[in-house]
């Protein structure tokens, strides 16, 4: 596995990263075990001010963390500040809530001969975190930041086309005053990530990326009996119902499915719109991805960047002509494009029928895949017929009736009049092929603690 930083808007190799040696990993898995046998009995008070440091750090260098982004993986410069800004809000809500998230639990207990009950909630010691290319920062902070505020030490296996992302987020937890060895990023290869997840002192993995490496990695953690989540693909449905308001939904689909060039687990990626509105929301959504600007990512002008690599874009070009020699229709919409990058332009995929592959695929980049329906209860048979469960959205003026279509839609987020967003204080995660798990608030630094009931029980009572 080459670890490289490739420029995106140039293809220009900038400097390549050798792989972790064997020795070197043997170092940073004893180093974070010996770093956790101390971490673990720090106050929260102490890991709090850790963790305010690493958000005051990024926030009085944003522009220089955020350069770093664009660099690596090409998003637009305000982008890489929205992420750097939000990894930084993170880090600041662990630093406030931690401790308060973790306070022990008493149990009402049924009578007095079971004893005084309560759970606390103990760190479970060295994690395994391999995370994806397309927010680096963000998708480092929503881990690092719950499960070293718990009192867990983790090592980081990065995406390889940013792998000074991640060592950045090495400095900065450094910087910030983590002890050595609590947060390490490494640089190893696929077989050297399964002997990390295998060594005893590894106890639990945080995966987000692609269907084929989380199902490759749980079953290795399975095997081992670690506790793992995973955060895998998506294909959020964005319902339009024919109440709603067309104007500003318009301007949200735009958005929802090509901020980050369309390379979000939670894009709008299939855009369902009921019958009665279909061609006036089509007409004015053409023209919205119409104005969009592709152009070098630093220039505030440029509003759609390009992929992450060539090789994204090649790869996505094969995909969407697998679903045209399926049946789909695809038109491309005629953007200016730079003679240099990896950009794709937008594409909307319409007659798309039960068995085009593309039914069941994710694309990871500015493709729309466009469904007409008759009504609201097509829209949710619609919206549920996918291998993924992420997020989702519904459009209609009605918010109670916003609220009972949610329901009704099979995924672990669904947002009204909203496409799904991701904030510090909101819990992020999927079912089905889209994983299992959540990341953030409670729920996320919960994922890696040993939940262990002490009973105080009379020497007395009856068995």
């Amino acid at each position: 596995m080459a670890y490289a930083t490739t420029n995106p808007f140039t293809n220009e190799q900038i400097k390549v990263f050798p792989n972790s040696t064997d020795a070197e990993i043997n170092t940073a898995l004893d180093a974070a075990h010996n770093a956790f046998l101390s971490w673990r009995t720090t106050s929260f008070a102490e890991r709090a001010k850790v963790m305010q440091n690493a958000a005051d750090i990024l926030r009085a260098n944003i522009d220089d963390y955020s350069k770093l982004l664009t660099l690596e993986m090409g998003k637009i410069f305000a982008e890489s500040k929205a992420e750097t800004e939000l990894s930084a809000a993170i880090f600041e809500y662990y630093a406030k809530n931690a401790e308060k998230l973790l306070v022990p639990q008493d149990l009402p207990v049924a009578s007095k001969d079971e004893g005084r009950a309560k759970v606390i909630h103990q760190p479970l010691g060295v994690l395994l975190a391999v995370e994806p290319w397309n927010f680096p920062f963000y998708q480092v902070a929503r881990i690092i930041a719950p499960q070293l505020s718990a009192g867990n030490t983790v090592v980081l296996k990065h995406a390889s086309n940013v792998p000074q992302c991640a060592a950045a987020m090495d400095e900065l937890m450094i910087k910030a005053g983590l002890p050595k060895g609590a947060f390490q990023n490494l640089y190893p290869t696929h077989d050297q990530v399964s002997r990390i997840l295998a060594d005893h002192r590894v106890r639990g993995l945080a995966l987000t990326g692609s269907e084929g490496a989380g199902a490759r990695l749980a079953s290795e953690a399975g095997q081992a009996l670690k506790k793992c989540t995973m955060e895998l693909g998506g294909a959020d449905a964005f319902i339009v119902l024919e109440d709603a308001d067309l104007e500003k939904t318009v301007n949200w689909a735009v958005f929802g499915r090509h901020w980050n060039a369309g390379q979000v687990c939670v894009s709008s990626k299939r855009l369902i719109v009921v019958d009665g509105v279909y061609d006036e929301f089509v007409k004015r959504y053409r023209e919205g991805v119409s104005k969009l600007k592709m152009g070098d990512p630093m220039d505030p002008a440029t509003t759609l960047a390009p992929l992450s690599s060539q090789k994204a874009a090649d790869d996505l070009k094969k995909q969407v002509e697998g679903a045209v020699a399926a049946g789909a229709k695809a038109e491309e919409i005629p953007l200016e494009m730079p003679n240099q990058g990896a950009f794709f332009r937008p594409v909307i995929l319409t007659n798309l029928k039960d068995d085009n592959p593309a039914m069941r695929e994710e694309f990871f980049g500015p493709v729309t895949l466009l469904f007409r329906v008759k009504d609201e209860a097509e829209a949710i048979r619609v919206a549920n017929d996918s291998p993924y469960g992420l997020g989702g959205s519904v459009f209609t003026k009605d918010e109670a009736r916003g609220e009972r279509v949610a329901e009704q839609i099979e995924t672990g987020m669904v947002y009204i009049n909203h496409p799904t967003m991701v904030k510090a204080d909101l819990p992020f995660g999927g079912v089905l092929r889209s994983g299992f798990g959540r990341e953030l608030i409670d729920l996320g630094i919960k994922e890696f603690v040993n939940h262990k009931l002490i009973d105080v029980v009379d020497i007395d009572a009856p068995f």
